[in-house]
C-alpha cells in the first residue's frame, strides 16, 4: 500500500505543537509539507531546552522556507505556495490571517477546492478571541486542572502539553476528513478549531457525568472516584504499580490471587462503591501482598489472570520496555550534526511495511533553496480529485 496521502501538497504556518504536529501526521501519511517560518524561525526555534526538542518533536519529513510576511515578496509567495496546495493549516491570532489575504475567504474565492484551516488558542470569535492560546492556559480554562491533583492538594497541571497533543491528532482528522469529502464532493472546506474546545471534549465522560448528576467533578488523586480498586496507585518494593479489578469477577480473581479469598465476602468490600467508600482498608490489604514484591512480579502476576495492571515507569524504563516490542515508535535517525538526535518517535499509524527513515528538521538553517521549484508546482493539483 503506498502512502495514504502521496501526492498531497500542504502549506503549514504554524508554530510550537498543535499545527506543527498535525502537518507532521500528514507528512508521515505521504504528504508533502512545506513549513513557512518566519525570518530566524518560528518561536521554538529560539527558546533553549524545551523549544528545541519541539521543533526536533514536531516537524520531520517537511521542507521549511524562511519567509518575511511583512515584506511584499515574501508575502507574495506565501500566497503562491498556498494556492498551489490542497490543504493550508496555520495557527495564527484572530484577525492576522485576514490582514495577510491568507485567510479562508480570500484564498478559497480562488481555490474553491482548497482545505484550509485555521487553529486558535480561544475560537476566532467572542472576548476572548484575542487571548494568547498556550497550553497551560487551556487546561486551565477547561477544568483539567481543576480535577487533576490530590483531594487535599492544589490544582496540578498535566505533567506535559497534553492539549497541544492531542490537538495534533485533531486537526490532522479533521483536515484528512475534509479531503475525503473534496474527493467525493469537488468542493475544499473552511475550518475552524480552538485549543479551548479541544480541552473541553478531551473531558466528555468527565462532562456527561456533571450533566447527568449535576456534581461538578473535583479532584480525587489516584483512583477512580466511582470505582475501586480502579486507578489504584500501589506502592510496591521497588516503586508504584497501578492496577484496576472493579467488575465483581475480577474483584474476585484479585481476592484469590492475594490469598484474601474472604475479602470478597466483607461488608466492606461488598460492592465497587463499598470499596471506594473504604478505600484505605483496601489500599491497606493490597498493601499487606504487594510491598515485598517487585514491579515485575506484580505485574506479571495480575495480567496473567487477567487484570490491568501496570508498571509505573520512568522515561528510560518506558522507552527500553517499548523497544522490547515489535515496531517500535522509537526510531534510528541519521543525524547529520552533534546537536541532533540519535533517534526521536517516529509515527504511531503504520500504513505500510517500509517507512523509511525520517528526516530530521533542519536545527539551523532552512530549505529555501528548494523555493523556487516549490513555487514553480501547478496551481490546480490533481491528487484527491472525485472519482464519481
Amino acid at each position: 500500500m503506498p502512502p495514504p496521502l502521496r501526492g498531497v501538497r500542504v502549506l503549514e504556518l504554524g508554530q510550537y505543537i498543535a499545527v506543527p504536529g498535525a502537518a507532521q501526521i500528514l507528512a508521515d501519511q505521504g504528504a508533502t509539507v512545506i513549513k513557512v517560518e518566519a525570518p530566524g524561525g518560528e518561536p521554538a526555534r529560539l527558546l533553549p531546552g524545551y523549544g528545541a526538542a519541539m521543533v526536533q518533536a514536531y516537524n520531520r519529513n517537511k521542507t521549511c522556507v524562511e519567509l518575511d510576511l511583512k515584506s511584499a515578496v515574501g508575502l507574495e509567495n506565501a500566497r503562491r505556495l498556498a494556492l498551489s496546495c490542497d490543504v493550508v493549516l496555520a495557527n495564527f491570532r484572530p484577525g492576522a490571517l485576514e490582514r495577510l489575504g491568507l485567510d479562508a475567504e480570500a484564498l478559497r474565492s480562488i481555490r474553491p477546492d482548497l482545505v484550509h484551516l485555521s487553529f486558535t488558542g480561544f475560537g476566532a470569535e467572542g472576548s476572548l478571541r484575542s487571548r494568547a492560546g498556550l497550553d497551560i492556559a487551556a487546561q486551565a480554562e477547561s477544568g483539567i486542572m481543576w480535577v487533576t491533583g490530590a483531594a487535599d492538594g492544589e490544582p496540578q497541571r498535566v505533567g506535559f502539553p497534553v492539549v497541544d497533543a492531542a490537538a495534533t491528532h485533531v486537526v490532522a482528522q479533521a483536515a484528512s476528513a475534509a479531503l475525503l469529502g473534496r474527493a467525493a464532493h469537488g468542493t475544499g472546506a473552511s475550518i475552524q478549531i480552538s485549543l479551548w474546545d479541544v480541552a473541553l471534549t478531551l473531558q466528555a465522560a468527565n462532562w456527561m457525568e456533571y450533566a447527568l448528576t449535576g456534581v461538578e467533578p473535583v479532584r480525587t488523586g489516584n483512583g477512580q472516584p466511582s470505582a475501586a480498586p480502579a486507578a489504584e496507585l500501589i506502592e510496591v518494593a521497588d516503586g508504584w504499580v497501578v492496577l484496576s479489578a472493579y467488575t465483581p469477577q475480577h474483584w474476585r480473581r484479585l481476592c484469590e490471587l492475594i490469598g484474601a479469598e474472604h475479602l470478597f465476602d466483607d461488608p466492606r468490600f461488598a460492592t465497587s462503591l463499598d470499596r471506594v467508600r473504604h478505600r484505605p482498608a483496601l489500599h491497606a490489604e493490597m498493601a499487606r501482598v504487594f510491598s515485598s514484591m517487585d514491579r515485575a512480579e506484580v505485574v506479571s502476576m495480575l495480567n496473567g489472570a487477567g487484570l490491568v495492571c501496570g508498571s509505573v515507569n520512568s522515561y528510560g524504563e518506558a522507552k527500553a520496555l517499548r523497544d522490547t516490542q515489535p515496531r517500535s515508535p522509537f526510531v534510528s535517525v541519521s543525524a547529520p550534526g552533534d546537536e541532533d538526535p540519535e533517534w526521536q518517535l517516529g509515527p504511531v499509524a503504520q500504513w505500510w511495511d517500509d517507512v523509511g527513515e525520517p528526516v530530521p528538521v533542519k536545527t539551523s538553517g532552512f530549505d529555501n533553496d528548494r523555493l523556487d521549484d516549490l513555487l514553480s508546482a501547478p496551481t490546480d493539483p490533481e491528487p484527491l480529485r472525485s472519482h464519481s
